[in-house]
């Protein structure tokens, strides 16, 4: 209960989001990888659903305010990746491979069929490698500010980098790390509660799952993605004019969305505006089956909610 606290209180300054409690009062389940169990909420039933995934040391409860807004519109997953949340924390490289494996074993063990996947940082390359894993039951991408293509550090650089989360001031890093991820309109009691969680992950899964994140096989190339995307970033120098258009290069009916004045955290910093771009892009994908992106199927969300 502790852990809500600082919830309620930001959930008490903006109307509408107090019914943030439903992952809460959600019944844990659990999918097996390898012996290991993978920990996942159901939210609705169904057989297609919204699955959502967690960026690095986070855990399921960071879409909470995604939550109440899709509950009685669709079938919503949430998952611990393994290593963070309730997840079982075997003892092996937490690669970008692992994490699909897992993903995809969530959703045979929910009985998805078809699956809308949406991925937050490092969720994003988890989930581009998912649809490349199981083609057939992934039929949509959302990209929550988190990279379609390799991040460019030369292995000295991505070294140097992991080796900030292996220090003894490890749990110093992960905070200022999140310091550095909120605007300053950010509520503090949210920005704290994020920032505990993160500083919980233990200390060698981190360093695994980070190593994996800026290995450039976490990327695999720059092959086209063959399903309907939703680029979904704050206003942020990672994501260049360059970065936008390999973006629609490789997947050329990408509805791409910038959000003004939201950290990394898009999801938190703007929620009512996130949730509804995303329920809007879950509706567009529910209309109509249909076998790939392309710029004549795939139309801006921007054109749905003015319709």
């Amino acid at each position: 209960m502790k852990k809500w606290i600082p919830l309620l209180a930001f959930a008490a300054v903006l109307p509408g989001l107090a019914a943030a409690d439903t992952l809460s009062v959600a019944t844990s389940r659990f999918a097996t990888l390898d012996g290991a169990k993978v920990h996942y909420k159901s939210v609705g039933e169904g057989k297609k659903a919204v699955v959502f995934v967690h960026g690095f040391a986070c855990d399921l409860t960071i879409w909470r305010l995604q939550a109440p807004a899709l509950e009685g519109k669709t079938r919503a997953i949430y998952l611990d990746l393994p290593g963070f949340g309730k997840s079982d924390k075997p003892d092996l490289s937490y690669t970008t491979v692992y994490f699909a494996k897992a993903v995809d074993a969530v959703l045979v063990d929910a009985g998805v069929e078809e699956a809308v996947l949406v991925g937050h940082s490092m969720g994003v390359p988890i989930v581009r490698e998912t649809q490349r894993l199981d083609p057939k039951r992934v039929k949509a991408l959302v990209a929550v500010d988190g990279a379609l293509r390799s991040l460019g550090l030369k292995k000295e650089q991505a070294a140097a980098f992991v080796g900030l989360y292996e220090s003894p001031s490890y749990q110093a890093t992960i905070g200022a790390m999140v310091d550095s991820m909120f605007t300053k309109d950010t509520p503090p009691a949210l920005r704290e509660e994020v920032k505990a969680t993160m500083q919980a992950v233990k200390q060698s899964v981190a360093v695994s799952a980070m190593r994996g994140m800026t290995d450039e096989e976490a990327f695999r190339g720059n092959d086209p993605i063959p399903v309907p995307l939703l680029v979904l970033n704050a206003r942020s120098p990672y994501w260049t004019a360059d970065y936008e258009a390999h973006v629609k290069k490789i997947a050329p009916g990408v509805d791409y969305q910038v959000l003004e004045g939201a950290g990394h955290f898009v999801m938190l910093d703007k929620a009512e505006t996130f949730n509804t771009l995303l329920t809007a892009f879950v509706a567009k994908q529910s209309a109509a089956p249909r076998p790939a992106a392309n710029p004549k199927d795939v139309a801006s969300v921007d054109a749905i909610l003015a319709a």
